[in-house]
C-alpha cells in the first residue's frame, strides 16, 4: 500500500478519495516517447502515484533536448533516455514501479511492449508510429492519450476510449503521406510541450479515476501565443476503426523476431561481461567498435571458431549493415546455438549513440 501522506492533498478530493488513490496505484500506463511531451507526462503520473509505468524510447539524451525535457541534465548527454528517466523518476517517487524499453516502438516489438498495459500515452512525433500505436491499441481495446506540437501550438485528444473514435477517424489514411515538421526542423518554445504533456497526464488520471469529461471524440487545441484553447468535435468512422483492427491484429499475431536488436539494446548488452559479442566483419573494416568482450571473427572463419563456443551462451553478432550478421546468426541457430541475436542495421545504426566507435 502506498504512503497516503504523500497524496493527501488529492485524496481529500471527493472525486479521488482512498478508493481513487488505490485505482491509481493499480493502474498500468505505457508512455511511448520520453521527449518533450513524455517528460511532463511521466513526472505528473509518477508524483500522482500511478503505480506501474512503462517507458519506451530508443533515443539518447542530446544537448538540444535540455531546454524542454527536464528529466535530463548536461551530464547525461549520450545516455539512453529511458535509463536516465527511470533514475530521475524513481528519485521523485520510489513507490512507483517503472519498466523501461530502450527501443523505438516498431511492429516487431509492439505486442511485447504493450502486453501488460491498460492505457497508452502517445508522446511521439512520427506519423507512421502514431498509426502503429493506434492500430495496436484498437486491436487490444486500449485507450490512447495523444498530443502533438507545432511551434507555439498543440493539440490533445483521447482515442479508443469506451468504443469511441480512433486516431484514423481524425486523420484518415491519406494523411500518412504528409510530413509534419519535427521540433528540430520547425522549432518549439520549451514550455509548450510542458503544457501539452500536462494536459495528457490529466486525461490519463481522469480515465483511471473515472471522473470528468474525457476528450474522446474531441480535440483540444492550444495556442500559446494567444493564450487560447478551443475544443472541436470529430465523428467516429467505423471503416477507419475496422482498418485499424485488421492492421493491429496482423501486427500482434505476426511472428516477432526477438533475436533482432535495436542499437540501444545492443549497447546495453555489450556492457554485460557474460555476453559474447562477435564482430563478423573483416579485420580492416571501420568504424571500429571497442569493447572488452568483443571478439573479431570474420564471417568466413565463424564456422571453425564456433566450435570453441558454448551453445547455450548468449551470443550477439554485428557487421557493417546487418546482412552478414544475419547470415551468421542463421548459421549458428542451425548449428544448435540457443541464444543468438544480431544488430539489425549494423554498425552504422550506432552513429551518435556510442562514443566507443572510432574511425
Amino acid at each position: 500500500m502506498q504512503n497516503n501522506t504523500r497524496y493527501s492533498r488529492q485524496i481529500i478530493l471527493s472525486e479521488v478519495g482512498d478508493h481513487g488513490q488505490q485505482k491509481l496505484q493499480n493502474a498500468r500506463v505505457l508512455v511511448i516517447g520520453a521527449g518533450g511531451l513524455g517528460c511532463p507526462v511521466l513526472q505528473n503520473l509518477v508524483i500522482a502515484g500511478v503505480g506501474h509505468i512503462g517507458i519506451a524510447d530508443g533515443d539518447v539524451v542530446d544537448e538540444s533536448n535540455l531546454h524542454r525535457q527536464p528529466l535530463y541534465t548536461i551530464s547525461e548527454v549520450g545516455k539512453p533516455k529511458v535509463m536516465v528517466a527511470k533514475q530521475a523518476l524513481t528519485a521523485l517517487n520510489p513507490e512507483v514501479e517503472i519498466e523501461v524499453f530502450p527501443e523505438f516502438f516498431e511492429p516487431n516489438n509492439a505486442g511485447t511492449i504493450v502486453a501488460k498495459y491498460q492505457i497508452i500515452v502517445d508522446c511521439t512525433d512520427t506519423i507512421s508510429v502514431r498509426y502503429l500505436i493506434n492500430d495496436v491499441a484498437v486491436a487490444k481495446r486500449i485507450p490512447v492519450v495523444y498530443a502533438s506540437i507545432h511551434k507555439f501550438q498543440g493539440q490533445v485528444s483521447v482515442f479508443n476510449y469506451q468504443n469511441g473514435p480512433s486516431y484514423r477517424c481524425l486523420f484518415p489514411e491519406n494523411e500518412e503521406g504528409i510530413t509534419i515538421p519535427s521540433c528540430a526542423m520547425s522549432g518549439v518554445l520549451g514550455v509548450v510541450p510542458q503544457v501539452l504533456g500536462s494536459f495528457q497526464a490529466t486525461e490519463v488520471l481522469k480515465i483511471i479515476l473515472g471522473i470528468g469529461d474525457v476528450l474522446s471524440g474531441k480535440v483540444l487545441l492550444y495556442d500559446a501565443l494567444n493564450g487560447q484553447t478551443q475544443i472541436i468535435n470529430f465523428a467516429k468512422n467505423q471503416k477507419a476503426i475496422e482498418k485499424g483492427v485488421v492492421n493491429g491484429n496482423k501486427i500482434l499475431n505476426s511472428k516477432k523476431p526477438h533475436n533482432v536488436l535495436s542499437p540501444a539494446i545492443f549497447l546495453e548488452k555489450c556492457n554485460h561481461p557474460e555476453v559474447v559479442v562477435i564482430d563478423v566483419r573483416e579485420l580492416d573494416e571501420s568504424p571500429e567498435h571497442k569493447g572488452t568482450n568483443i571478439l573479431l571473427v570474420p564471417l568466413s572463419e565463424l564456422a571453425d571458431y564456433s566450435e570453441k563456443l558454448n551453445k547455450n551462451q548468449e551470443i550477439i553478432l554485428f557487421c557493417q549493415t546487418g546482412q552478414r550478421s544475419l547470415a551468421a546468426m542463421q548459421y549458428l541457430q542451425k548449428s544448435g546455438f540457443t541464444s543468438v541475436s544480431h544488430l539489425e542495421k549494423g554498425i552504422a545504426s550506432l552513429k551518435n549513440q556510442n562514443k566507443s566507435i572510432t574511425t
